[in-house]
């Protein structure tokens, strides 16, 4: 037992009872005895290379290509994504993909390469084999983005999962980023990175790995391209980085290096191949389109953990009423439930909760309920027994019920990998939908067994139906919660067939964009904190999960006031907008850091409110497109090196650029921005860059600026719609894309294109259409005016 390990258990101890804390104790040893028995020792293992290239046959988009100790098979779907698996490994089965494997691009061919290699040309990118099984990723132009060493197999000899190795490297200018969200990033420095979902035990740091959501997805971006490369295992594994140098050594470049380990699972991979928009639009139509959230969740959240009761609640909201403090949401934790078990109410402290949801919702406010995996031991209880009769739960290696510790004591574990498991989870929302509660966030996901030393997760040696393939935790444990949410998620279309459902996940895996988006789990509340909220909505986002935010202030303590106002202002800018109070966090309503902050705080929420319309527009775009709401400074110019350096601002859409304060006692910061005009949204005054610019940050506000050209879709000052336009450049065009949501149903509402000009003294902004230009479809307000008197 480590210092982590002592300082989780006394936590554990201390805040559940000494009861709770032999639990974790016994948990531990469990599991221990568990994975002795159940996983066999490796023992003696044989190292394995491809061998020599032998023959090749063509095949629909790529083909075989067969060597002496392995075989690859390529092939280019229609989607431009590249495909390679070694030993006969196929694109399925996958937890990652949506639905089949797309069909293979007719257009692609196997043909001779130099040094007698083998290539597959295709029209986003050509794929190169060596005799000896590299592979190089090379533009249309034949330019190197990849370079994949043979990869090398330890497979233990008495049988069993082989681990394996793949070496690869990228240009000396190229930057990494993905993994999932992590603290550190977004952009991914030299260092190693765990491939574990890990439920911590205490706040997350900044530079802290793992995460809750890690994934194999590396984004890499450089002077030559872009690429997204997805390593297809739901194994334990890490990611060594190494930045590449440019002149190293004697002159030449160090070229950037990828290590990726992994302890088992097939050796499979996709690329994908363009600019970092088509690369995303490609991995959505791989990987499944993100979620639509309904409107209601685009606006203000505020998560209560301890609940108190109805009473509290209710003064928390008319707290935000009587203060002008717009409110969406009020998620409610596992405080809420009988002794802490899913899918329960306390009938003492909140006896009317169908009530006081219902007088929520008439104020325009959804409750939104905590619901995690674990299920208390307990006979008679109805979730309990329910999934015994139906065989749900998880088992270890020898047969028996797999048990571990959670929140109400002694739980078992629904296997969310088993199509009857799902389908019985996903019934038991109803509960949930008759108490009231309009959407749902999964906590301790990973999944979570509190445990007193080692893993506090279950043992790797219990068995999974994994689709009915069979399996255990090893290859479970990533999937796992990325399963719980399409289980929620497909109930909620059964149950509730004509809302969007709204799901939050603590954990996931490549793909859960599908069923809804996360939050970043525990936070430390502290300005490292701070800055790995931000790096870890970006990272996510260019993993293709868009819809994620932080808890505003961190997971424990109390922040400062104006620790806990930059938050809150830079959380106004993110797609998921929470705050977040509970038992060992003190108030952390606005109000309770005093008057200053209360005024600002307002200022941030009346201005979310007015961008609402915006992020809807961004959140359709999303699921079209697959690209995130936040982005990166370089999205739409990786080209720009000083740019894919910068992680401190980020571009919200097209149109808008966000730069928080991150750093205590600052009330001016430099900003670094990308070519083009763009306008302080509250001095109006412009800027060109490519530059790095000096501006005001009070404690009044965050500095925004709005792309010249930009067409902003708002709510005007009458609650109506309205386009919010930022005078183009003189004798240049702008233009926007705006989407006005139909509700929170499944209709698909029209992409409306703008586009901005001036035209004399005065700017035009036209609708462009299929039949034709016609006029905006609402009110229109010019800003950025040079000269105050230009008219539409």
């Amino acid at each position: 037992m480590d210092g982590r390990d002592l300082v989780r258990s006394m936590k554990t101890v201390g805040s559940a009872g000494m009861a709770q804390g032999l639990r974790t104790v016994r948990a531990a040893l469990r599991r221990r005895r568990a994975d002795a028995a159940g996983l066999p020792p490796r023992g003696a293992e044989r190292a394995r290379v491809p061998g020599p290239l032998r023959e090749v046959e063509p095949g629909p988009g790529g083909g075989v290509v067969r060597f002496g100790r392995s075989e690859l098979r390529i092939l280019v779907a229609v989607n431009g994504a590249v495909f390679w698996g070694w030993d006969g490994a196929g694109p399925e089965p996958s937890y990652a993909l949506a639905g089949r494997c797309p069909e293979p691009d007719p257009r692609a061919v196997l043909e001779p390469d130099k040094d007698g290699g083998w290539r597959v040309v295709a029209e986003r990118a050509t794929v190169a084999v060596s005799r000896h099984g590299a592979i190089e990723v090379r533009t249309p132009g034949g330019v190197v983005l990849r370079s994949e060493l043979p990869p090398r197999w330890w497979e233990p000899v008495g049988g069993g999962p082989a681990r394996w190795t793949q070496r690869s490297e990228v240009a000396a200018d190229a930057r990494f980023f993905g993994l999932g969200g992590r603290s550190a990033g977004p952009r991914l420095r030299e260092g190693t990175y765990r491939l574990w979902n890990t439920g911590r035990g205490l706040p997350l740091a900044g530079g802290e790995d793992p995460l809750s959501v890690t994934m194999p997805v590396q984004l890499v971006v450089a002077d030559a391209g872009t690429h997204l490369v997805f390593h297809d295992s739901s194994w334990d594994g890490t990611v060594a980085l190494r930045e590449g140098a440019e002149g190293a050594g004697s002159g030449h470049d160090r070229p950037g290096r990828s290590v990726l380990r992994m302890d088992g699972g097939p050796l499979r991979c996709w690329v994908m191949v363009g600019t970092p928009a088509r690369v995303l639009l490609a991995w959505a139509s791989l990987t499944g389109a993100p979620a639509l959230p309904p409107a209601w969740a685009l606006g203000h959240h505020h998560a209560r953990w301890g609940c108190g009761d109805e009473q509290d609640i209710r003064r928390v909201v008319a707290g935000h009423q009587e203060r002008d403090l717009p409110l969406d949401a009020v998620h409610l934790g596992i405080g809420h439930a009988d002794a802490q078990r899913v899918f329960t109410v306390d009938e003492e402290r909140f006896a009317k909760l169908p009530v006081l949801a219902e007088e929520l919702r008439r104020d325009g406010i959804r409750l939104v309920s905590v619901v995690e995996p674990t299920v208390a031991t307990a006979p008679g209880d109805g979730v309990y027994d329910g999934g015994t009769r139906g065989d749900v739960f998880v088992r270890d290696a020898s047969g028996p019920v797999v048990r571990g510790v959670g929140r109400p004591g002694d739980v078992v574990f629904p296997d969310f990998t088993h199509a009857r498991a799902r389908a019985w989870w996903g019934g038991l929302y109803e509960e949930r939908l008759g108490q009231g509660f309009a959407g749902f966030w999964h906590d301790l996901d990973q999944p979570t067994s509190f445990a007193a030393f080692g893993e506090p997760t279950l043992p790797r040696s219990a068995r999974h139906s994994l689709e009915g393939r069979g399996g255990d935790h090893r290859e479970a444990h990533n999937v796992y919660a990325l399963c719980m949410a399409r289980a929620g998620y497909e109930g909620l279309r059964a149950l509730t067939p004509d809302e969007r459902p709204f799901l939050l996940s603590r954990s996931g895996w490549a793909g859960m964009q599908r069923y809804g988006g996360t939050w970043s789990g525990d936070v430390a509340t502290d300005w490292p904190g701070l800055r790995a909220s931000l790096a870890l909505v970006m990272g996510l986002g260019l993993c293709g999960v868009p819809y994620s935010g932080p808890d505003v202030g961190g997971s424990d303590g109390s922040p400062s006031p104006e620790l806990y106002l930059r938050w809150f202002q830079l959380a106004a800018y993110l797609p998921l907008f929470r705050t977040h109070a509970g038992p060992r966090m003190g108030g952390r309503e606005p109000w309770e850091f005093g008057t200053e902050v209360l005024e600002h705080a307002r200022v941030a929420l009346v201005e979310r409110r007015r961008l609402l319309p915006y992020f809807v527009t961004l959140a359709h775009l999303a699921r079209r497109t697959g690209a995130p709401y936040v982005r990166p400074l370089w999205w739409s110019a990786p080209e720009d090196r000083a740019l894919r350096d910068c992680e401190d601002a980020f571009l919200l859409g097209d149109c808008l650029l966000v730069a928080p304060v991150l750093h205590p006692g600052a009330d001016r910061r430099a900003v670094r921005l990308p070519r083009g005009r763009w306008y302080d949204v509250v001095t109006e005054r412009a800027y060109e860059g490519p530059a790095q610019v000096l501006v005001d940050a009070p404690q009044a506000r965050i500095p925004v600026f709005a792309r010249a050209g930009s067409v902003v879709p708002v709510r005007g000052a009458d609650g109506a719609p309205e386009l919010e336009v930022w005078a183009p450049a003189r004798g240049r065009t702008g233009g926007g894309l705006v989407v006005a949501d139909g509700g929170d149903g499944w209709v698909e509402p029209q992409i409306e294109r703008y586009v901005s000009r001036w035209e004399g003294r005065r700017v035009v902004v036209e609708r462009e259409g299929e039949d034709g230009v016609s006029g905006p479809s609402c009110a229109v307000r010019v800003r950025g005016l040079v000269e105050r008197s230009a008219q539409m």
